[in-house]
């Protein structure tokens, strides 16, 4: 798998050549780095270690030895299918001695390279198939793919026609997502918007073309030969995460004015039945927004604003706004990258000593100190430096916790409780990520903030930290910890699809009665977010302690826009 630093060696050496190439397209460098890692990225990342020169890295850049019986569909299926094509001895010829070269120095290949049967179906460093050598023989048969404009070329040429075919060609910028679902086209010849990323290849470890060419494009926004990246190289055990989206809405700045209560942001112009199923988010009494149209709708305009992080596009009850002329620009809450050190900090509560916290005992408010389980000393934790590492390690996470084991009684339902504070805390707690168990009192914060010390006193400083005061603990404290609000439940499974932790929080109407919250965790190959017609995630892949406990499921549709919760909110963390 091609890292940051071949990431590094291949914009320093083709980014000047590519970007003439994609002028007056919304397609990037970054993208084609990203095609190139997925393409032909076991190979060419081995080469460049060898000191080749580039002219002979370019002409072993070949790939795809599948034959029929592996599910190959298009031509030439086999040995036989090419050869009896004009000229198709000598282009099996070739194209077998090429499996052989590339095997010399790829190891993965040499199983293949040894049988007489087998050829390459892919050439050039961005594949152009051998299906296209009935009409253009010369293309595979002068080596021109081994010429990195012309296999550049033929790359961009089949990534407009897809620009033409979703009418993006007046577009100035694709998101990361219309990016891959152009890059799945020029893989697969087609493009299915309800399987979202999952469409092209599957490799062994059950990971779709589509799902790497996003993870590579989002490493590929970490890595800037001479200039500022687009987004910041992470720090190990830390997933790439992009900063929140400004507020580009220029209409009439507007400010919320209820006087009773929040105001139901909600994604069509009307009140729904029941009233929550089309809330997108609950605006403060007072916050600002921008107008995205001129005229109402029902009684609703279309607003854009920012609320904690998250960019956020709906419509609200014209009753409850009122102009604000000089308002300056929303604002954007940018998470801290480090937690405070002073001051109002985090928090654990201590135990006595000796004291060991395991999963098999009932719930407390200590966090677990067990050890891990044999051959492992330590329990697990995020530690890796790209998504595959980050998806792996919370996965371990997840099974290390197991809701689902009945002798794990720290997260068992009972008459009286449930359990999902905890588990959340447990679940973030070993991924790195500060969410609490226990919180300082109202009295120990304020002598914080005077720059007193405290100690953690179970019932004096500090208290258990439920669902409903996560809810607020997240949006008071949460972004002076790293964490932010994110809008859409797409942009929440692709962060945890990059291995960074995501969370799904809501506040109970009534006090004293329980709120909820989960992780959203990594898509795997048998657990999936659940997507519509469109693509457009509806329930994201989550795990939970609840009334009943599951590592992987979604619960009830829309949980969170349930009546008997006040208001909800989508939070996720490098």
């Amino acid at each position: 798998m091609p890292n940051r630093s071949d990431v590094q060696w291949f914009k320093s050496r083709f980014q000047a050549r590519i970007e003439p190439a994609l002028a007056g397209t919304p397609l990037t460098v970054d993208l084609m780095t990203a095609i190139a890692c997925q393409e032909t990225g076991e190979v060419w990342p081995l080469l460049r270690r060898k000191n080749l020169s580039e002219a002979r890295i370019l002409e072993l850049c070949v790939g795809d030895t599948l034959d029929a019986d592996r599910g190959r569909r298009a031509f030439p299926r086999t040995r036989a299918a090419l050869e009896a094509e004009p000229r198709g001895h000598e282009m099996f010829a070739l194209a077998h001695q090429a499996l052989v070269d590339m095997a010399a120095h790829v190891p993965a290949y040499r199983p293949a390279a040894a049988k007489a049967h087998k050829f390459c179906r892919g050439f050039g460093l961005f594949q152009r198939d051998l299906q296209f050598f009935r009409d253009d023989p010369g293309y595979f048969l002068d080596k021109r793919y081994a010429n990195f404009e012309q296999s550049l070329g033929h790359c961009v040429a089949l990534l407009r026609e897809g620009l033409r075919h979703f009418g993006w060609t007046r577009r100035d910028a694709l998101d990361d997502r219309e990016m891959c679902a152009l890059g799945i086209r020029y893989n697969t010849g087609g493009f299915r918007p309800e399987r979202g990323l999952q469409q092209g290849h599957r490799n062994d470890d059950g990971k779709y073309y589509g799902e790497l060419l996003f993870d590579y494009l989002r490493l590929a926004h970490t890595v800037a030969p001479g200039a500022s990246p687009a987004l910041p190289e992470p720090a190990p055990g830390e997933a790439i995460v992009p900063p929140p989206s400004p507020v580009t809405a220029t209409g009439r700045a507007l400010r919320v004015d209820t006087r009773i209560s929040t105001l139901r942001l909600r994604h069509e112009p009307r009140i729904s039945r029941p009233t929550t199923a089309n809330v997108v988010a609950e605006l403060p009494d007072g916050h600002p927004v921008r107008a995205l149209a001129a005229r109402a709708v029902n009684g609703f305009l279309e607003v854009e604003t920012s609320l904690s992080g998250a960019l956020l596009r709906g419509f609200a009850h014209t009753d409850f706004l009122k102009p604000d002329p000089g308002a300056a620009p929303i604002p954007v809450v940018v998470p801290s990258p480090e937690p405070p050190a002073t001051g109002i900090r985090a928090v654990h509560l201590p135990r006595p000593a000796g004291r060991i916290t395991r999963r098999k005992d009932a719930a407390g408010a200590h966090s677990l100190n067990e050890p891990g389980w044999p051959g492992h000393p330590l329990p697990p934790g995020r530690r890796g430096t790209d998504a595959a590492q980050l998806r792996a390690e919370l996965a371990a996470i997840i099974d290390w916790l197991d809701v689902e084991k009945a002798s794990h009684a720290r997260y068992q339902p009972t008459d009286r409780a449930t359990f999902c504070n905890i588990y959340a805390h447990d679940y973030c707690h070993f991924a790195g990520v500060y969410l609490p168990r226990v919180w300082w009192t109202p009295r120990a914060l304020l002598a914080l903030q005077a720059g007193d010390e405290v100690a953690p006193l179970i019932g004096n400083t500090v208290s258990e930290v439920r669902a409903n005061d996560l809810f607020r603990w997240l949006r008071d404290f949460g972004p002076a910890f790293g964490w932010r609000q994110t809008g859409t439940m797409d942009k929440l499974q692709d962060v945890a699809n990059q291995g960074g932790v995501a969370l799904i929080v809501a506040r109970r109407r009534v006090e004293g009665r329980s709120g909820h919250i989960v992780p959203v965790v990594p898509e795997t190959a048998e657990h999936h977010a659940r997507r519509g017609a469109d693509g457009v995630v509806l329930s994201p892949l989550q795990s939970q302690a609840g009334a009943s406990n599951f590592r992987y499921g979604h619960g009830g549709a829309g949980w969170w826009r349930d009546a008997k919760f006040a208001e909800f909110a989508f939070w996720i963390h490098a």
